[in-house]
């Protein structure tokens, strides 16, 4: 059997997301809006397995055909008199759910492969003389000649999402290194094209010199079509001594399902920047232009307090390896009206409370926009992960001069962060009632906290196209060194091109820690309704289980790789900030910590992360129904095996079809492409 670093295991959490009240107290418009920005959410996550490994997408169809064929209880019995045993059975349904609930066979938390705990032969046994195989037998054999060894495979490159040598990636073909990477982000910066909504394949040419395509997402291809502020930029250029091409129409129709269903969401919106909005992000998708999406961002971000809330898009960066490529996310969701209000008094509190971060004024923004801060009930979330919380959008100059959204996702902290007493490790025993007492109530403050004034806060110091500065060169005073700011960000550039491999986790570490900062302000604390011994007891908490969080992500630590404040972001200060980040991220055994021998005894005592089971929508003549599921491994498999009852066959044909045009980007020279087409 596997290593258990890289299984997840049989007892593994399982959680439905409730979302049943909010969804009852919708308007029927609402309801169908709501669906409509699902299915275009769900349709769209499905790119996430084209942007995770080269094998992912003909895992997911095989999965699908398989359980499509016989749900988890007919299988069951399949598999049984295959030889199979009941904990191999749940091992296998445990393994479906991980692929299902992550978008693929690499952990959308740590970026680590996970692979069936049960043995490969009698996994092909079940596979090829299940119900799927007799109706399909030629399809169901190539799906699994295809991606039945990589799915099993711990090859040491293979362990990990990453760049060259350091692991897997399809953001890149398979020869692509990080100074490729950087190469081509020089020419992205160059041409003012974001690499949001891109992928990079590089082939070398008869003259040996290498030749790039920046491929975008949309629906169109290379055909011009007039008035596209897109046309004047799909060539090719000569760059640094290197060929670029930049071409579009990575995951089209994929995309297309996507723009379908906005264009029907856009009938039931509730008000013109929900259309606005729609119809921006509509030309994005159809275009591949991300200006189209900041646009549509931009609308979002105008429309304020609405019943139904959603974003969708190329959106968070963590998972390319060079942090610049946004992988594909969708959420719906619906206003949770009790908590929205506390968070409504935080925003009130924002400008009194960023006087207290400990920076000079000059580095924050000149006004403080205001944002939305709500807490919402998720009914979809679409993508490789869901989170606690969000901040949104990404875009650096968006963000600066129009504001920005934070939602808590108030029905994932119910079930996605409560533990068990007996689960509970490197705790002591006085501290585990508290812990489990309060570990809600001091989360909420935290992602409170780290949303509104963690990613909230601070101003990038710019350069725009004309040489004017926003920030004054004379007197503002770098307080790191006493003397005037030396560097800024140059127009086009962000804080992911210039601070690229470690941007997403800088900032989240930046987030954090405003929220530890915060959280020990009496008013704060008050907002959330803790005073008095409560309040202390919030504190406490919070910094207990941040320091716990800490002590257990030495399980995403890779040791052969050796990978994992405001002013070094204000100034894009780039040398100074990876120095400081480095020696706080560093993994070493040297005493007193001795983090790598404490990072064993973490893997040893490791709880995966949960899985979330979530409803469906369905139509039935011009209502809405929501389907729910049990929380179980085989709940959140129905689920998915309910998600696309009109087109599940033709989507998988789909992925493996776009999976195959690309496969010869991850094949060795000596290789030859697999049978599966």
């Amino acid at each position: 059997m596997a290593d258990t670093q890289y299984i997840l295991p049989n007892d593994i959490g399982v959680s439905s997301l409730d979302c049943r009240e909010a969804f009852r107290l919708l308007l029927p418009t609402e309801r169908l809006y709501a669906h409509h920005l699902s299915r275009a959410a769900w349709y769209g996550g499905l790119a996430v397995l084209l942007q995770t490994s080269p094998e992912a997408p003909y895992i997911y169809a095989l999965l699908s055909r398989l359980f499509r064929a016989q749900d988890p209880d007919q299988l069951r019995q399949h598999a049984l008199a295959e030889g199979l045993t009941e904990e191999e059975y749940q091992a296998f349904l445990v393994y479906t759910a991980g692929v299902y609930s992550n978008m693929g066979n690499y952990k959308s938390f740590g970026d680590t492969k996970f692979v069936p705990n049960l043995p490969k032969e009698k996994l092909e046994r079940v596979i090829l003389g299940s119900k799927a195989a007799e109706q399909h037998p030629e399809e169901v054999r190539g799906l699994w000649q295809t991606c039945g060894e990589l799915m099993f495979s711990l090859e040491s490159r293979l362990r990990h999402l990453g760049l060259g040598k350091e692991g897997i990636t399809t953001y890149f073909s398979g020869n692509c290194t990080m100074e490729d990477a950087k190469l081509a982000q020089d020419f992205l910066d160059s041409q003012n094209l974001s690499a949001y909504n891109t992928r990079l394949f590089k082939e070398v040419g008869q003259d040996g010199k290498p030749c790039y395509e920046v491929r975008l997402a949309s629906v169109l291809s290379t055909e011009p079509i007039l008035d596209s502020e897109m046309n004047s930029k799909l060539k090719s250029y000569e760059f640094q001594g290197s060929n670029f091409r930049v071409t579009r129409g990575d995951y089209a129709p994929i995309l297309q399902k996507v723009v379908e269903h906005l264009e029907k969401a856009k009938a039931y919106a509730a008000t013109s920047h929900q259309e606005q909005m729609l119809a921006q992000y509509i030309e994005s998708f159809t275009h591949g232009s991300i200006e189209a999406h900041k646009k549509g961002s931009r609308f979002w971000i105008q429309d304020k307090g609405p019943i139904v809330e959603s974003y969708i898009g190329f959106i968070e960066s963590y998972r390319d390896p060079f942090g610049s490529r946004g992988e594909f996310e969708g959420f719906v969701a619906m206003v949770n009206k009790a908590m929205s209000a506390k968070f409504e008094w935080l925003v009130a509190s924002a400008e009194q409370l960023l006087k207290e971060l400990p920076w000079p004024p000059a580095f924050e923004k000149d006004k403080f926009l205001t944002p939305d801060f709500t807490s919402l009930d998720v009914l979809t979330f679409a993508g490789s992960g869901i989170p606690a919380g969000i901040n949104i959008p990404n875009y650096d100059d968006l963000r600066q001069t129009e504001g920005f959204k934070n939602v808590s996702l108030g029905n994932v902290l119910a079930v996605a962060y409560a533990t068990q007493r007996e689960k509970l490790t490197f705790l002591e025993e006085e501290d585990k009632d508290l812990y489990i007492r309060w570990k809600g109530p001091s989360f909420d403050v935290q992602v409170g906290l780290h949303e509104l004034l963690g990613h909230g806060s601070g101003k990038l110091f710019v350069q725009d196209e004309k040489g004017a500065f926003n920030f004054d060169q004379e007197t503002v005073i770098n307080p790191e060194t006493g003397e005037q700011i030396q560097s800024w960000y140059r127009s086009g550039e962000t804080w992911d091109s210039k601070f690229s491999t470690i941007a997403s986790s800088y900032e989240e570490c930046r987030a954090e820690s405003v929220g530890l900062y915060l959280c020990l302000n009496p008013q704060v604390l008050e907002i959330f309704g803790f005073e008095g011994a409560d309040a202390e007891d919030v504190v406490y908490v919070n910094w207990l289980n941040m320091v716990r969080a800490g002590l257990l992500a030495l399980e995403f630590y890779t040791p052969e790789a050796s990978s994992w404040r405001q002013v070094l972001k204000s100034t894009g200060d780039v040398a100074g900030g990876r120095a400081l980040y480095e020696g706080y991220a560093a993994v070493t055994d040297a005493p007193p910590e001795c983090f790598l021998s404490l990072r064993d005894t973490v893997l040893l005592r490791k709880e995966a992360r949960k899985l979330i089971v979530q409803p469906n929508t369905r139509l039935k003549g011009s209502e809405v129904q929501l389907l729910e599921y049990e929380a179980s491994a085989a709940g959140l498999i129905r689920s998915f095996s309910e998600r696309f009852p009109e087109d599940g066959p033709e989507l998988e044909e789909v992925l493996t079809q776009l999976a195959t045009a690309d496969a010869r980007f991850w094949k060795c020279p000596s290789e030859t492409p697999s049978g599966q087409a």
